[in-house]
């Protein structure tokens, strides 16, 4: 970080299966407001699998996320996208350019992500719903936004 105080750079990754379901409601404009409060996105993305409604997709688009799409054996099947997501998040973690991830999910499966982003020296946001949001990940997060 330069004197001039800027605002922590932030990483964000949306468990689109796990978050992005009609009986959440979640909307990724105030998802993204949230963040703000934290730092800059330099990184959004939200993952997704072959299942997900064009309509979705493209309000994903809208918000201006990057969409990543990956490819599931069947429509249930959501732990298809916790690999890719937590390989890209371990890149942003091993970025010296991200101060913060922020990860949208409720899977307890992404905590040893938060506990390496936090040995990495970078701060950790995790932005849930209930039910089912995970304590241990809340517990391990910096940071914890409920949607």
């Amino acid at each position: 970080m330069n004197t001039k105080r800027e605002k922590p750079k932030i990483a964000v990754f949306v468990d689109g299966p796990n978050m992005l379901r009609k009986e959440f409601a979640i909307d990724l404009r105030e998802l993204k407001k949230r963040v703000k409060k934290y730092g800059r996105i330099v990184i959004a993305r939200v993952f997704l699998n072959q299942f997900a409604p064009e309509k979705l997709i493209e309000a994903v688009i809208n918000e201006g996320f990057e969409t990543i799409m990956v490819l599931a054996k069947e429509e249930e099947e959501a732990q298809d996208i916790d690999v890719s997501l937590a390989v890209s998040a371990m890149e942003a973690i091993l970025t010296k350019d991200i101060d913060a991830i922020a990860l949208a999910t409720r899977d307890a499966d992404f905590l040893p992500i938060v506990q390496k982003a936090k040995e990495y020296g970078k701060r950790v946001i995790v932005l849930g719903a209930q039910p089912g949001f995970s304590s241990s990940l809340r517990n391990a997060a910096d940071f914890v936004e409920e949607l």
